[in-house]
């Protein structure tokens, strides 16, 4: 099992399965650079000589994740060679998820907004409580979501991804099940049982099959994102998005 982190908390609640919750409810579990190196490290970590044969990943508090922290947005705004890295962090972060040696089973509940309906995309099965509500909102900040526009055409097909991605609107659980997003739909009090049962289910599988499984279904699917990351780290670079950055911040009293 990895070490300690200070964006998550890991336990384990039954045979074989790691529960993984991210540890910052006050900021919505946003994402930040730590966020996103200790994803990264716990991810690589899982399923080698600790007996974990499937995780669950969930959010603290009121929401899955609220998508990239806005004071990061703020301090990237503008300089495309600080921008460049970043993503790269970001991508590296949720690649981790896809290529993790056992599946992980996200258990969303509240917001998944942003890189939180991104990181529902990089997980291998996604289960929602009914007040999951799921968006892309880099369009209202001036972006685009980089991973998203990639890996949501293999998971949503090309029209919702376009929906989501071009509008910023958000989609409640169920309308996220219609569109291939989520596979289950749960009670908010009964999200995180039956996301442990599901991944004790899998954990009671022979794991080699399941890691071959995983990594067959996973193959092929790398391409597109030095383009969109470029595109991305452009996008930081443009007044509309630095003033989308200042207007928000400003609504928040920062």
């Amino acid at each position: 099992m990895p070490g300690d982190f200070v964006r998550f908390e890991v336990t384990r609640p039954k045979d074989g399965v790691a529960l993984i919750t991210m540890a910052r409810p006050e900021k919505l579990n946003a994402m930040d650079q730590t966020w996103f190196r200790e994803l990264r490290e716990l991810m690589d970590g899982l399923g080698h000589g600790d007996g974990v044969r499937a995780a669950v990943l969930t959010g603290s508090g009121r929401a899955f994740s609220a998508g990239g922290d806005i004071d990061m947005f703020h301090d990237l705004a503008g300089d495309v060679a600080k921008v460049r890295p970043h993503l790269r962090l970001v991508y590296d972060a949720f690649h981790a998820v896809e290529r993790c040696a056992v599946p992980v089973v996200a258990a969303v509940g509240g917001l998944a907004f942003g890189g939180g309906t991104e990181l529902a995309l990089a997980c291998d099965i996604v289960l929602a409580g009914a007040s999951a509500r799921f968006a892309f909102k880099e369009p209202t900040v001036g972006l685009t979501p980089g991973y998203g526009v990639v890996r949501g055409p293999d998971v949503m097909g090309r029209h919702w991804t376009r929906y989501l991605a071009l509008t910023g609107r958000v989609v409640d659980a169920e309308r996220a099940e219609r569109a291939g997003l989520v596979q289950e739909v749960h009670p908010d009090e009964s999200l995180l049982d039956a996301a442990l049962d599901l991944a004790a289910e899998i954990a009671a599988n022979p794991p080699l099959a399941v890691r071959v499984g995983k990594a067959f279904v996973n193959r092929d699917t790398g391409g597109g994102f030095n383009e969109s990351g470029e595109a991305v780290a452009l996008l930081f670079g443009t007044a509309e998005h630095r003033e989308a950055v200042r207007a928000f911040r400003a609504a928040r009293g920062r």
